[in-house]
């Protein structure tokens, strides 16, 4: 009897998330969502656990969470994996940290590529250890040709120093007459970023109840929608990734403007 009941307890869930997913389709969906996935150590501490367990279980979620984006037809998953300042941590997290892209992308490259699932990376890949390379290089390689959701991780990334780069690759080209200064507006600095290829993402996640950007995606976000949740990320789940987009349609977005109703007001 108990059985029963957990199944119908299970497939009620399911019919409940499947009548969600048809109404958040039937609305606007962010183009590009970015994550910062916060909150594997304190989870793993509120366990006893080693922090590294907490970043493996975190891995668990990405996958999860990469599955349900590319199947409501997201087309840019941006995830913040490893900050510039992350190399402050302790040496054995870091190693582990390093390991990650590896143990993740030979796990679930196969079902990406299946999945038309695009990989690429944003960050400074020459400090990362060889093997990460590799790793990301592979998965990068052998989805290029994919055309569903852009699969983006911000590995060793941080945003002060990618514009402080764009800025010195400005001032360069400037001196070498390849463009003036009246060139210069918000569009051509956006293409000396490393984001030139993505639009900027319309709505932006943080788990752990931390409310900050941490050096993320500074100039990019300038307009995005912030949804920031107590949830620290190894229990972070597609409901909870639904709940985000369904207060994102909710909002009205003014870039600065008002709607014609204000003014008619």
């Amino acid at each position: 009897m108990l059985k029963k009941m957990k199944f119908w307890k299970s497939s009620r869930t399911i019919m409940a998330e499947k009548d969600r997913v048809e109404f958040i389709l039937q609305n606007q969906l962010p183009n590009h969502i970015a994550i910062i996935m916060d909150g594997n150590g304190r989870w793993a501490k509120k366990r006893a656990l080693p922090r590294i367990a907490g970043h493996h279980e975190g891995m668990k979620v990405v996958k999860k969470i990469t599955k349900l984006a590319n199947r409501l037809g997201i087309k840019t998953l941006t995830l913040y994996a490893f900050s510039t300042e992350n190399w402050k941590r302790p040496k054995q997290e870091v190693d582990y940290l390093m390991k990650l892209p590896e143990e993740f992308l030979s796990s679930f490259l196969p079902e990406l590529n299946e999945e038309n699932v695009q990989v690429c990376m944003m960050g400074y890949k020459e400090q990362l250890p060889l093997s990460t390379r590799n790793a990301v290089d592979k998965a990068i390689e052998t989805t290029k040709d994919n055309t569903g959701l852009k699969l983006n991780f911000a590995l060793n990334y941080g945003s002060r120093s990618e514009i402080i780069d764009a800025i010195k690759d400005i001032s360069n080209d400037l001196k070498n007459g390849e463009i003036t200064e009246t060139d210069l507006n918000e569009d051509l600095f956006s293409s000396y970023l490393m984001t030139k290829e993505l639009p900027e993402p319309d709505l932006l996640i943080r788990t752990s109840g931390e409310l900050r950007l941490s050096n993320f995606m500074l100039w990019q976000l300038a307009y995005t929608e912030l949804w920031f949740t107590d949830v620290l990320w190894p229990d972070f789940s597609e409901g909870h990734l639904l709940e985000a987009i369904e207060a994102f349609q909710s909002r009205s977005r003014r870039y600065g403007g008002i709607h014609k109703e204000e003014i008619r007001k």
